[in-house]
């Protein structure tokens, strides 16, 4: 019986050592996520229900829930949180199919080939914003940009377009934008999960006589559903944040038409120094995508 007690009493002396030392080696990025994370989310929403701008005898004021009243009374912040929903809604379905249909069409090759279409969709993903926005800002231009020289050489349009300073087209083209920097992380890990279905399953199906959208849609769907699943929830987060595009580009502009909530919360934080009511925009934010990401996280499930 000693002998056991005393075995024991060294297990647990090694577990809590193992457990120091494991908390130890956490604690670098624990200190970095509490202070950088934890501590500002906190005190967003704390900040939510004040008055609080800047300035040098600026005061914190209660006003409980009234920055969250007058949101649905501003028409820029209703316009940015539906320029918002449009980019959502456009922007995630398109980069999932598209995503889907390029990896399904190339996760078949081998070596080189496989390799240079990763390194082509992925390039956006990995190039400077700022590199891509200067690109596609002389792309857009409207006095010699590649868009109005190739639509007039083809006889699509008349005159040279504003594409950027014109409200209907400026949204548009920051979705075209986004996508372009967005299908490369789900390519990617797309075709990784398609390589990775057990190939006895497919030979099975195929020999019992299912065709190509049959074994697609019974027997792959299902096993890339998480993969699908994490590239629905990052995609639309990354589409909810928008902001880089709309900074560099339009700045908002023309007309609050391309207003999205996340610049309209740095315009009234770093240019209103309303830091209550942006704090609040920011919370409004951080709902939505936690209900949406909540959804597709139930839809996935049912699937």
């Amino acid at each position: 019986m000693a002998k056991s007690s005393n075995t024991t009493s060294r297990s647990k002396a090694l577990v809590r050592r193992e457990t120091c030392s494991a908390y130890l080696f956490l604690l670098p990025n624990l200190v970095f996520f509490v202070g950088f994370v934890i501590i500002p989310m906190v005190l967003c929403v704390y900040t939510s229900f004040f008055d609080s701008t800047m300035g040098k005898d600026a005061k914190d004021i209660f006003i409980g829930l009234e920055n969250y009243v007058n949101l649905w009374k501003d028409e820029i912040f209703l316009r940015s949180l539906k320029n918002t929903f449009i980019i959502v809604l456009v922007s995630v379905p398109v980069v999932c199919i598209f995503s889907l249909w390029v990896s399904s069409a190339i996760y078949n090759l081998k070596g080189s080939a496989l390799s240079a279409f990763r390194c082509i969709f992925y390039l956006p993903v990995v190039t400077g914003s700022v590199a891509v926005t200067v690109v596609w800002k002389w792309m857009f231009n409207n006095y010699y940009g590649i868009f109005n020289y190739i639509g007039q050489a083809f006889g699509l349009i008349d005159k040279n377009i504003n594409w950027l300073g014109d409200e209907r087209f400026a949204l548009w083209c920051i979705i075209l934008i986004l996508f372009t920097t967005s299908v490369g992380q789900p390519i990617v890990l797309y075709v990784s999960a398609l390589g990775n279905v057990d190939t006895s399953l497919v030979e099975a199906s195929q020999v019992d006589g299912a065709n190509h959208f049959q074994l697609f849609w019974k027997i792959k769907w299902p096993l890339i559903m998480p993969t699908t699943l994490y590239i629905l929830v990052i995609t639309t987060i990354n589409s909810f944040q928008c902001f880089a595009l709309i900074q560099l580009l339009t700045s908002g502009g023309p007309n609050h038409s391309t207003d999205t909530v996340m610049y309209y919360i740095y315009y009234t934080a770093f240019k209103l120094y309303r830091y209550g009511y942006a704090n609040a925009m920011g919370v409004v934010l951080a709902i939505f995508i936690a209900v949406l990401s909540a959804v597709q996280f139930k839809l996935a499930k049912e699937k």
